[in-house]
């Protein structure tokens, strides 16, 4: 539902205002942002409801209390990404509003250094403990997931696959059309004909569903993110079946083909490009 908060309609505008070249994820995350933020405001500081009334001690110096003591706890890279969205939010309501002390509410010295991030691929036996459930299944999810692992691609860009993502580049051989994603690129990545297979079986899963056609090769009745969310609590469910960790996660695929790739004398500049 809306945010009910005097402050709300100015920080709306920030957010359309930085948003016009931003990422529609990325301004999604500034308005979860905002909204975190004045509902801090609203519990422990109702009487602030003009921009002036501002100041880093305590509403800035409490609201990054409130989410260091949060349960569960919020990762670094999570606080770290809340602070520097509300650091940007605050610079530009500081030139617009003509109010030049907003933009120092939030220091540099305030945001911590982000942790180091290693690769975690599966081990050898959960790939292959993995790979036998989605084959012996041969359902949507197991699919899906098949296909994540053979070409490396992030679980959003699976959900945004059309219906003719796999070409024919040459006599038997193939490859997936991966489209614009995370970092604003799109690649072709090859693929052999066991991995055409899975394409086309997502293919049969898809005509079957009563959706009307939309181009996108995964029906999603909901949205994207309903679908990527049904495609992480199907991962779940099989892990816990198997009696594996239920903190694999969907992006270990995509660790896991790179490892394999770079074992198999892949270099590493081409594998980027994959």
């Amino acid at each position: 539902p809306p945010l009910q908060h005097p402050l709300a309609p100015v920080f709306e505008r920030a957010i359309d205002s930085l948003g016009a070249a931003l990422n529609p994820e990325t301004t999604r995350y500034y308005r979860g942002t905002v909204r975190n933020f004045l509902s801090y405001l609203a519990a422990d500081h109702p009487g602030i409801t003009h921009l002036e009334q501002l100041r880093r001690d305590p509403h800035i110096l409490g609201w990054m209390s409130r989410l260091r003591a949060q349960t569960p706890p919020l990762v670094t890279a999570s606080y770290i990404n809340r602070l520097v969205a509300l650091r940007s939010i605050c610079s530009d309501l500081a030139w617009n509003a003509q109010q030049p002390e907003l933009a120092h509410l939030i220091r540099r010295e305030d945001i911590p250094r982000a942790p180091k991030r290693l690769p975690r691929p599966l081990t050898a036996e959960q790939d292959q403990l993995l790979q036998q459930e989605f084959m012996r299944r041969n359902d949507l999810g197991g699919n899906a997931f098949l296909l994540i692992r053979h070409t490396g691609m992030r679980i959003g860009e699976c959900a945004d696959l059309s219906w003719d993502c796999l070409r024919a580049t040459a006599k038997n051989q193939w490859a997936i059309h991966v489209p614009l994603g995370k970092l604003k690129t799109e690649r072709m990545v090859p693929v052999d004909a066991s991995v055409s297979t899975l394409v086309q079986r997502l293919r049969f899963f898809r005509s079957l569903d009563p959706l009307p056609a939309d181009g996108f090769l995964l029906a999603r009745s909901e949205g994207k993110n309903a679908l990527v969310r049904q495609l992480r609590d199907y991962l779940h469910l099989v892990c816990h079946e198997l009696n594996l960790s239920t903190c694999i996660v969907p992006h270990q695929f995509r660790h896991t083909y790179a490892t394999e790739m770079l074992r198999a004398g892949i270099s590493f500049p081409i594998l980027m490009k994959l």
